[in-house]
């Protein structure tokens, strides 16, 4: 019920959020939503002190804590392409990956475990702390003023729908929002079953799980450091047939294996496929999308990714459910393939999208 808290406003707000990103100052944006966080985060951790904490509270929390990311993810997302040259785009998107990688999958989940030991209230206190310190840097940055923010503005309203219109007439944006979807749908299916299938197909326990998930994070750190040699070797399009390959690959392997060393092995390149297939993507799309609607246009790819995710884990759990452990896997692994067979093609001219500042509307 907390994850369905803190991921239902992506479903509610999560358009209107992209309308308000592209509305406003978004450095700004980014700060208060980030005081407001932390302010919440400091109000649990004084209910847990006070001992008033009860499920109302913890729901109502991760409820607007959900509400708060639609509108920081994307503003920050968004603020990317702003302050960095174009060139330099794909190396920042890798380090920002590999920080994120690095903080949430290695440091993050030892240090909450550490606080939490000492008391409950301390891990929510600190991540509050982290938010403020969090305000301070995004202070520091300089942008350029954004000269459309004094012009009359439509309605919101109007404003997500002319979001949706470009999105859906622009065929290389367009379809990389579908492939993202989609291979979302056959990830989530494939990992909603993560833990189970570390413990009773490889046989892990509870610190071999913890190991395998940071052979994730290495692999992904490791993504993050090779991004921008990779980037001035290979073409977009071949970094993102390639790390599919990967990924399909990945379900096959994970399905016939029963080692966990090569378990680890297969998850560590996977993770630098992560890195390296979401920084192109996510380059791709920034260079493509006009300033003026990159919020919006971000807002549907966010929204695309959390519902696929979600789908994918119902179906995966239904799936493991009927026909065992390793079944999500197959079920993944034969999605893939049938995905990769039809983007194949288009995904040079998805590539080729990032090579324009604006890729002409089309209805094709």
């Amino acid at each position: 019920m907390a994850f369905f808290a803190q991921r239902l406003p992506w479903f509610l707000f999560g358009l209107f959020a992209g309308a308000i990103v592209d509305r406003v100052d978004r450095r700004m944006l980014v700060m208060a939503v980030d005081l407001l966080r932390a302010a919440i985060l400091s109000i649990l951790a004084a209910t847990i002190a006070l001992e008033l904490v009860n499920l109302t509270v913890i729901y109502g929390v991760m409820f607007l804590l959900g509400t708060a990311e639609t509108v920081a993810d994307n503003a920050s997302s968004s603020l990317v392409p702003v302050a960095v040259p174009k060139e330099g785009l794909g190396t920042a998107n890798a380090r920002l990956y590999g920080t994120m990688m690095v903080t949430n999958q290695l440091a993050g989940p030892p240090i909450g475990a550490f606080l939490f030991g000492v008391g409950a209230l301390y891990p929510f206190g600190f991540n509050a702390i982290c938010f403020a310190v969090a305000v301070a840097i995004v202070a520091k940055i300089e942008l350029p003023p954004r000269v459309d923010l004094a012009e009359a503005k439509p309605s919101v309203r109007q404003e997500v729908i002319e979001g949706l219109r470009w999105l859906w007439t622009n065929p290389p944006v367009r379809t990389l929002a579908i492939m993202i979807t989609a291979f979302n749908i056959t990830f989530g299916a494939a990992f909603s079953i993560w833990v189970l299938y570390a413990r009773e197909n490889l046989g892990l326990s509870e610190l071999g799980y913890g190991l395998l998930l940071a052979a994730f994070a290495v692999g992904g750190v490791i993504g993050s450091a090779a991004y921008g040699s990779l980037e001035r070797r290979f073409a977009y399009a071949t970094l993102l047939r390639v790390g599919l390959i990967i990924e399909t690959l990945t379900h096959l392997a994970l399905a016939l294996t029963r080692s966990p060393y090569f378990a680890a092995v297969v998850i560590a390149t996977f993770g630098a496929h992560a890195i390296v297939w979401g920084t192109t993507s996510t380059t791709v799309r920034q260079r493509a999308v006009p300033d003026a609607l990159l919020g919006r246009v971000t807002s549907v790819y966010l929204i695309g990714g959390v519902g696929a995710l979600a789908l994918g884990a119902l179906l995966g759990g239904a799936i493991a459910g009927r026909w065992g452990i390793l079944a999500p896997f197959w079920f993944a692994f034969a999605g893939s393939i049938l995905i990769l067979s039809l983007t194949w093609r288009s995904i040079a001219y998805v590539a080729r999208a990032a090579d324009t500042e604006e890729v002409p509307a089309s209805r094709a």
